[in-house]
């Protein structure tokens, strides 16, 4: 899927800067505390909470973080109960979005979340009119300037890894979820870092925007989203020309 890793990297540096002021972090932790509720507090027998760690891992967030979320999910320093919602809809150009909302309040993140829709001049798709068009995946990206093609898919492939594909200066490796941790587990051991790692949704049609103004208009959006303090993750199908993407690059 050509595009995705570079995409991925934009978002990546977006995501370094949040995690600079701890806001990406505290999403995290909250992924963490409804993984470690739902599946206990042991990675090695809950495979969302593995990943989930990796994903902490993969934006430097410190032990001491992931730990106390663990043990606030498992009620070890007392629970805080959240609902997981997923709010789907499009942005310009029929460009679809999937929203990830982890909320103690479900009044107050629709209201919220609608609001946003609304002052990009969008509204909520039907339940799984979206979703429909994307598959979970692990998705790891490696800078090639670290690792040759042959060492990497030994280690990653023997893993358990479904695909890796060089695009531009990165590879970029998919998993199946079941997967992704021994992926994470078996790079760190052959001290291949990755530069980004997470269990994301990634489109099965992308639709394309050759427009820098439009490509912006949509990251507004998306951005408007992610600074909602219940929004944990927002999916896209936006695929963009290499010219559109280095200028959002450049804004990055």
């Amino acid at each position: 899927m050509s595009g995705h890793s570079k995409w991925a990297t934009i978002k990546h540096k977006k995501g370094a800067a949040d995690a600079k002021r701890g806001k990406i972090f505290s999403k995290i932790a909250k992924e963490i505390m409804v993984a470690a509720q739902q599946g206990g507090g042991d990675p090695t027998a809950n495979i969302t909470l593995r990943a989930l760690i990796q994903k902490g891992k993969g934006v430097n967030m410190p032990n001491d973080n992931i730990e106390r979320a663990i043990k606030k999910g498992t009620g070890e320093l007392g629970a805080t109960s959240f609902e997981e919602i997923t709010y789907e809809g499009y942005a310009g150009g029929g460009v679809a979005l999937i929203v990830n909302v982890l909320t103690d309040n479900r009044n107050r993140a629709a209201a919220e979340i609608r609001h946003i829709f609304g002052k990009h001049g969008s509204s909520f798709a039907q339940q799984g009119s979206v979703s429909r068009n994307f598959e979970r995946k692990g998705q790891l990206l490696v800078d090639a300037a670290l690792v040759t093609e042959d060492r990497l898919m030994e280690v990653a492939l023997d893993a358990g890894a479904d695909d890796i594909q060089l695009d531009g200066e990165q590879y970029e490796i998919l998993t199946d979820p079941s997967a992704f941790a021994d992926v994470c587990d078996a790079l760190e051991t052959a001290g291949i870092e990755a530069a980004s790692k997470e269990v994301t949704l990634l489109p099965m049609l992308s639709v394309p925007v050759a427009d820098a103004a439009q490509a912006r208009s949509i990251l507004r959006f998306v951005s408007a989203l992610e600074d909602n303090d219940d929004v944990q993750n927002v999916y896209t199908n936006m695929e963009m020309t290499d010219e559109v993407m280095d200028a959002v690059g450049e804004d990055a």
